[in-house]
């Protein structure tokens, strides 16, 4: 049986409102752009989505923003990104904000199947309201659950038929452990080749982990905020 999908519409099929999304990329690098897409082409409601941020306005998760197609995030970063701010001010938008390592730790726990684990992160803040502490060689801890999703859905530069995946330098970031992490992983990849034509030492993904594999077109590769210096 195939896990190579045409397009991002029919490997994304039966995603359903009120589901938990995981979502690779960080800001705007590595970001699944044509899976986003087909999830305001299909019009799902009350996503979960769970993302480092969500992107910008016009880019990236900002345009399930837009469309109102998203109920809660979790994340750990609101910047540039004016829609969610308001949305969240507003209280349209659930949100649970989570330290950034805390947040990668937890889906990395989930893919490991590890339920919980304890870190000092956030202790003595508004983030360990309601969670277990536990003192350890006299430092206190807060106990964070393992974080999954009903889908998992990255993009990967290269990946196999048999749903190898290869991650460019820094796209990697979230997207490996949310990977692992999905009841049902969909990566869309910028190349597919054949088995074996990635060498063992290559894959970051390996293929028991993706479930679903397409090709994506027309890569924006959008920059978050241009810097120019100019010298004298």
């Amino acid at each position: 049986m195939t896990i190579v999908y045409d397009d991002a519409d029919s490997a994304l099929f039966d995603i359903m409102d009120n589901q938990t999304l995981l979502l690779g990329g960080f800001g705007l690098n590595g970001i699944p752009e044509n899976s986003i897409a087909a999830l305001v082409r299909k019009g799902v409601k009350g996503l979960i989505c769970v993302s480092n941020n969500a992107g910008v306005d016009d880019f990236g998760l900002g345009l399930l923003l837009q469309t109102r197609q998203i109920k809660k995030m979790i994340s750990s970063y609101v910047g540039e990104n004016a829609e969610f701010e308001r949305q969240m001010l507003s209280g349209e938008l659930e949100v649970d904000l989570v330290p950034q390592g805390t947040l990668a730790t937890r889906v990395h726990m989930a893919g490991m199947g590890i339920p919980a684990f304890f870190t000092p992160a956030g202790f003595g803040t508004e983030v360990a309201e309601g969670k277990e502490v536990r003192e350890f060689n006299g430092k206190k801890y807060l106990m964070e659950y393992a974080l999954s999703g009903d889908f998992a859905i990255v993009k990967a530069s290269k990946g196999d038929k048999f749903g190898n995946l290869v991650f460019d330098k820094t796209t990697k970031n979230f997207s490996t452990s949310m990977a692992k992490a999905g009841r049902i992983t969909i990566a869309e990849v910028e190349k597919l080749v054949e088995p074996g034509e990635i060498g063992p030492e290559e894959v970051d993904v390996a293929g028991v982990y993706v479930n679903r594999i397409f090709v994506g077109k027309n890569y924006e590769k959008r920059i978050e905020r241009r810097t120019i210096a100019i010298s004298k």
